[in-house]
């Protein structure tokens, strides 16, 4: 078994909406599956595949993680927000899960045949190299309180509970990685 892992392009757009859907896993994130699909397909958005790593298992998409500076978070917000008011009529308020001097983890998610096999780690070791190629010093991402599976996960690469938050409507751990 090969995991590879490589820059998204725009054809991997369904992928990374997947992912995004996963991540978020209520029905709500699972009808904005085409929000996210468009984001996708953008240069420039929270979601686009700009931001975006994918693995693969001997050849096949298995999974993908997007993450940013979270510097320009509401810049790259910015799409997802128009969309939504656009498309639903909804003005949403989303709470601020990142900020400035902080590259931000977003979503990751690896497809279930996959997991087990170490693609996750994988994906997260990947961008936090990425991230440090560009100058960031600070990892962070949000976890779930109820996913204590994940949090072992980031723990097991280094990420420390930081701050307990709560981001749509969800309880969380705010956690963090310094590469220095």
């Amino acid at each position: 078994m090969k995991i590879t892992i490589r820059p998204a392009q725009k054809e991997d757009a369904e992928l990374i909406a997947i992912v995004v859907t996963s991540a978020i896993n209520t029905e709500e994130g699972n009808s904005l599956f085409p929000i996210f699909l468009e984001l996708a397909q953008m240069e420039h958005s929270q979601y686009s595949y700009n931001n975006t790593l994918v693995a693969e298992v001997d050849g096949k998409a298995a999974g993908a993680i997007v993450g940013y500076d979270g510097a320009k978070l509401h810049e790259l917000r910015t799409p997802l927000l128009e969309l939504i008011r656009r498309q639903r009529g909804e003005n949403l308020k989303i709470e601020e899960e990142t900020s400035a001097g902080e590259f931000y983890l977003d979503s990751i998610a690896v497809l279930p045949p996959y997991r087990g096999l170490g693609v996750g780690e994988k994906l997260l070791t990947s961008m936090i190299q990425k991230a440090s190629k560009f100058g960031h010093t600070c990892i962070g991402l949000l976890v779930d309180e109820e996913n204590p599976r994940a949090e072992k996960l980031y723990q097991k690469i280094g990420f420390q509970r930081k701050n307990p938050t709560t981001f749509l409507g969800h309880k969380m751990w705010h956690l963090q990685l310094s590469t220095l």
